[in-house]
């Protein structure tokens, strides 16, 4: 496995680089995180980004989960898909060098406007909001229609902001990231 710096997913302390996270709300995510890629893998693990026809591998590494931090996230739905918060928001920060500024709105179609660092609330033309989507078990036939749906949802979202599409796969080690274009 490659172990140079820039080959890292970043998945604990989110908080410290995505200014619209709370250090207990990254915390949560990473617990995830981690739950979902014990059920498969141990750490470090490397993943295989694709984005834009093109395919990265990136490490990350995660603490083993103890019972406690299991039985927080025994429900796997929920729990994937705050591990793909994670994940996903770490992947976009090295690949796309966005990192999540706000939750965003119900009916917008995704979750979180990400922007470059440093963009403020008056720099909204260089947001893009993020959709964002996780399979626990799924392959990389789930992980690719997964990518297509949220494509679509996107699209359909109320807002004028450009979108990005991810979708990470746990099992697969996966993450897929696509810029939204409208009409394609």
């Amino acid at each position: 496995m490659p172990d140079a710096e820039n080959q890292k997913l970043e998945l604990k302390a989110l908080h410290e680089r995505h200014t619209g996270l709370t250090p207990s709300l990254g915390g949560v995510f990473y617990e995830a995180a981690s739950v979902c890629l014990s059920r498969h893998h141990e750490s470090p693990v490397e993943f295989e980004v694709h984005r834009n026809n093109e395919t990265t591998k990136r490490v990350a590494e995660f603490e083993k989960p103890n019972e406690t931090t299991l039985n927080a996230h025994a429900n796997e739905i929920d729990a994937t898909e705050a591990g793909a918060y994670c994940v996903c928001l770490a992947a976009v920060e090295v690949e796309e060098n966005l990192i999540a500024v706000k939750r965003a709105e119900t009916l917008t179609g995704a979750d979180w406007y990400v922007a470059p660092a440093g963009a403020t609330v008056e720099d909204l033309e260089d947001w893009f909001r993020l959709e964002v989507s996780g399979s626990d078990s799924g392959n990389r036939s789930t992980i690719k229609t997964r990518l297509l749906e949220k494509v679509n949802q996107t699209r359909k979202g109320a807002s004028n902001l450009p979108a990005i599409a991810s979708v990470v796969g746990f099992k697969e080690k996966q993450v897929a990231i696509q810029r939204v274009q409208e009409n394609s």
